[in-house]
């Protein structure tokens, strides 16, 4: 093992910084109590783990996996009859780290029984007001925002024209044979590294209305059913937030679970255990309802200008 910085025992936030943090974990709570939201504590080691392409779990060693999210636990609660919640804390991610990732973060999740996308999308703003981010601005469709800054329509573009469009603005990577036939990975990149820089410069923006190729446990748009009723918040070209208008089937629940298993099976990764405990809540029935996921992190940084997470953590991955 390399020998450890001769500073690098100290935080990466100052004082001043924790102070915030303090009072923004504060005002998130408020808000929810105001809304008479519960606040629930689930386990941070799940026997299961979401079924994501994109989601890699940080393993314990005969204990199981680090939850990404709390999303399982809490729509478990809700199927049991526990209304309208929310948690605040620690969640983990395998191989996230870098200026706006930490394997370790804050994530804020709340579900709201009843709700539709338009509801969230009122409330997320309402949320970020409250804790002094600017009003959003007029809500966006993917298809929209996508187009405007590529000019290819995401929902038929061919995966030869993403490909080309990515390499001609230099943002394709340099190895993605596992993902050169997938129109999903072309989308994403594009979207993360061309479009998302471009959004809520200004004031915060939700993009709606998402492909629904790679969604699990979000309900097609009954209007289209290529896409999801979904939406993801940006800031000063930060994600911040996402949300949804969650699926209540378990049948096609299981079928997305078992096509996200088989694919990271084909890239040579060892998914985790599908979660049938979250399977049996949806079939015993989980009500209507709709949840958002924020970064509590991401948000306090941008609030306080901070230029990486390092700076608002008392201590990031590398000084754990």
């Amino acid at each position: 093992m390399a020998p450890a910085a001769v500073d690098d025992w100290r935080p990466g936030a100052d004082r001043a910084t924790l102070i915030w943090r303090a009072q923004l974990l504060a005002a998130l709570r408020r808000f929810m109590a105001e809304r008479s939201r519960v606040e629930v504590d689930t386990p941070v080691i799940s026997s299961a783990a979401p079924a994501e392409r994109a989601l890699d779990c940080l393993t314990v060693v005969d204990g199981g996996y680090l939850v990404p999210s709390p999303e399982h636990a809490l729509k478990r609660l809700l199927a049991a009859g526990h209304g309208s919640l929310y948690q605040l804390g620690h969640v983990f991610r395998a191989g996230e780290i870098g200026r706006w990732h930490n394997p370790e973060f804050t994530m804020l999740e709340w579900y709201r029984e009843h709700a539709d996308l338009a509801a969230m999308l009122v409330e997320t703003d309402e949320l970020l007001q409250a804790v002094g981010v600017p009003t959003a601005s007029a809500p966006q469709r993917y298809r929209e925002a996508f187009g405007k800054i590529t000019g290819l329509d995401p929902l038929i573009a061919t995966l030869e024209e993403l490909a080309a469009y990515a390499t001609t603005t230099g943002i394709a990577p340099v190895n993605h044979a596992d993902d050169e036939h997938n129109r999903m990975f072309w989308l994403d990149l594009i979207m993360s590294l061309a479009v998302q820089p471009t959004l809520g410069l200004e004031a915060p923006v939700m993009i709606t209305h998402f492909p629904i190729d790679d969604a699990v446990l979000i309900a097609s748009d009954p209007d289209d059913e290529r896409l999801g009723l979904r939406f993801e918040c940006y800031w000063q070209g930060v994600e911040l937030a996402n949300g949804a208008v969650e699926l209540r089937d378990a049948q096609v629940a299981e079928q997305r679970m078992q096509r996200e298993f088989a694919i990271k099976q084909l890239r040579g990764v060892q998914p985790p255990p599908i979660d049938t405990r979250l399977l049996s809540a949806l079939a015993a029935g989980l009500p209507p309802c709709a949840g958002v996921a924020l970064g509590v992190d991401r948000l306090l940084a941008l609030l306080v200008g901070a230029s990486n997470l390092d700076q608002v953590l008392p201590f990031a991955w590398p000084r754990r």
